[in-house]
């Protein structure tokens, strides 16, 4: 007995003290970019998220993000199909985009920054996304360039018809914060 208490104490000192659930009905990823100059708007309809945190040790935490790229929706099916394709998102060969947390610093009541790795079509790159949390709602933005990860190469690389600048926002609920 004397021996399986500290083990007992070192496995639930593993275990995650805050993890939370996504609720995907009431949470929301959308982006915008602009074509020719006039601002498109597009979401994704299915990803998912896992979150460990706990207000009081943010720099403990941990946020790992999964989007469908074939949920891709920009309100038109045959635009939904071609962002589908190879010079866009392939998602034949690249079906998922995932950012995974490194650090979590707290910068005010209820906002942080959350440091991680982005990966789009086999490219990563290192962003800081702000995260406003309020109420269970995780919520914020971030700035990207598309070219970064291979979105719209080719032909599409030529900023004149698409913009390189790429605002995603979200919008993410959760129970169990």
């Amino acid at each position: 007995m004397k021996r399986l208490f500290p083990a007992l104490l070192f496995a639930a000192a593993l275990l995650p003290a805050h993890a939370a659930t996504l609720q995907p009905e009431k949470s929301d990823l959308s982006f915008t970019f602009k074509q020719m100059g006039v601002p498109v708007d597009g979401k994704f309809k299915k990803f998912e998220a896992q979150l460990d945190f706990d207000a009081k040790k943010p720099e403990a935490g941990k946020i790992a993000f999964t989007v469908d790229l074939g949920s891709v929706s920009l309100g038109d099916e045959s635009f939904d199909t071609e962002v589908g394709k190879a010079p866009w998102f392939d998602t034949k060969r690249n079906g998922k985009a995932t950012f995974v947390s490194s650090g979590i610093k707290a910068t005010g009541p209820g906002k942080y920054d959350v440091a991680g790795k982005l990966t789009i079509k086999g490219a990563s790159r290192d962003v800081v996304v702000p995260i406003t949390l309020n109420g269970g709602v995780a919520s914020g933005s971030v700035a990207i360039k598309r070219l970064d990860f291979k979105i719209g190469d080719g032909e599409w690389a030529d900023t004149s018809m698409v913009a390189n600048d790429v605002t995603v926002k979200f919008k993410l609920a959760f129970t169990g914060i």
